[in-house]
């Protein structure tokens, strides 16, 4: 798989609770800060309503989904770059994750204690990303003191003294503009900085009353200006939903006048900003989602579905979902000249099917 997604923030959040409903995985959830310690570790199923789908048109009742590794991290607090609360453990497995799900309080509640004892979310979001940054900025600045004292490249030497910069004036590192240069960005995985993951808000209403809502649609503008996407949802709700069957939860929703879970939102953002895109295999055995980074070439695909088909590769037959959605067969789409042979530089797109032929 080696897809995986950190839900940071600050303590007494909602991150548990959001945890629990994505992963659908019990785990200890009580009313006061750093009761997550050690890091709850599950796998989320990428909605995708195509391979039910495709199912019906293979008749086959095997369907293997794209899944998320889950991280929940313990919260953070002001000053943990600095190693207060769990301060460096908490950095650390941040570092361990690809994107980070941001959860941010929109709601009050007098039952549920607040580390700063009241409610603002654009504050939070604040401290958050000052001591993300401040975690950088420590290690930006010392690999500059290193090249300096090497005698390193004028250009990398530049490149650290501009990214140092732009962290002291409180932008993420993901913000920072540099040309594709290979060896700068070999440098920036290097460093494996916090704030250069992808990072999405998802904001906990709680029960989602008026002045929840008008607490997260704060929150929805101050992400808009900074090209940050957020989804808003309740914690409490989703964990509900994720406990009954699918029957159940159908009604539920139904009863709520809501089309589909917000944890669709959550999970399928998820992985969309890991940039990754989906394409399947298709036959009577099972129908499968298999995950590859978005402009992938045909070969790399292969690879994901087995080693050998991306070192023994020879060709793809290569047809996209909407053409086998709207003729429902594949002998019908060879009729209509839809199922194209393609080489080792074709670039696979979202939706793709693929049958690979390799030499073993």
């Amino acid at each position: 798989m080696g897809l995986n997604i950190g839900i940071i923030g600050l303590p007494n959040v909602g991150k548990s609770t959001l945890f629990k409903a994505i992963t659908s995985q019990p785990i200890e959830m009580a009313n006061y800060p750093f009761c997550t310690i050690e890091p709850n570790v599950g796998i989320a199923k990428v909605p995708d309503e195509r391979l039910q789908a495709l199912a019906k048109i293979f008749t086959t009742e095997k369907i293997i989904p794209n899944v998320v590794e889950v991280v929940d991290i313990a919260g953070l607090v002001k000053g943990a770059s600095q190693g207060a609360g769990l301060g460096n453990k908490f950095l650390d497995n941040i570092r361990q994750v690809d994107a980070l799900l941001e959860v941010v309080r929109c709601f009050r509640n007098d039952d549920i204690i607040h580390v700063e004892d009241d409610i603002d979310p654009i504050r939070d979001i604040d401290i958050i990303h000052t001591e993300l940054i401040l975690a950088d900025l420590e290690t930006v600045n010392r690999h500059l003191k290193r090249e300096k004292k090497n005698h390193g490249e004028k250009e990398i030497i530049a490149f650290l003294a501009g990214l140092d910069d732009h962290l002291n004036e409180g932008k993420l590192a993901i913000n920072y503009d540099y040309l594709d240069d290979v060896k700068l960005i070999e440098l920036m995985a290097e460093l494996s900085l916090l704030t250069a993951k992808p990072l999405f808000f998802v904001l906990n209403v709680g029960d989602g009353n008026d002045e929840d809502n008008l607490l997260a649609q704060k929150v929805i503008q101050y992400a808009k200006k900074q090209n940050i996407e957020a989804i808003k949802i309740s914690a409490k709700l989703e964990e509900e939903i994720s406990d009954l069957n699918d029957a159940d939860r159908s009604l539920f929703l139904k009863e709520l006048s809501l089309p589909f879970s917000a944890l669709r939102l959550v999970i399928r953002e998820s992985f969309k900003i890991i940039n990754q895109i989906t394409f399947f295999t298709a036959g009577e055995k099972e129908v499968r989602a298999w995950n590859v980074r978005k402009d992938a070439p045909l070969p790399e695909a292969a690879g994901k579905i087995h080693s050998d088909m991306q070192k023994g590769f020879i060709r793809g037959e290569v047809y996209n979902y909407a053409d086998i959605a709207q003729q429902k067969n594949e002998l019908a789409l060879k009729n209509l000249g839809k199922i194209r042979i393609e080489g080792k530089n074709y670039r696979i797109k979202d939706g793709d099917i693929v049958h690979i032929r390799f030499q073993a």
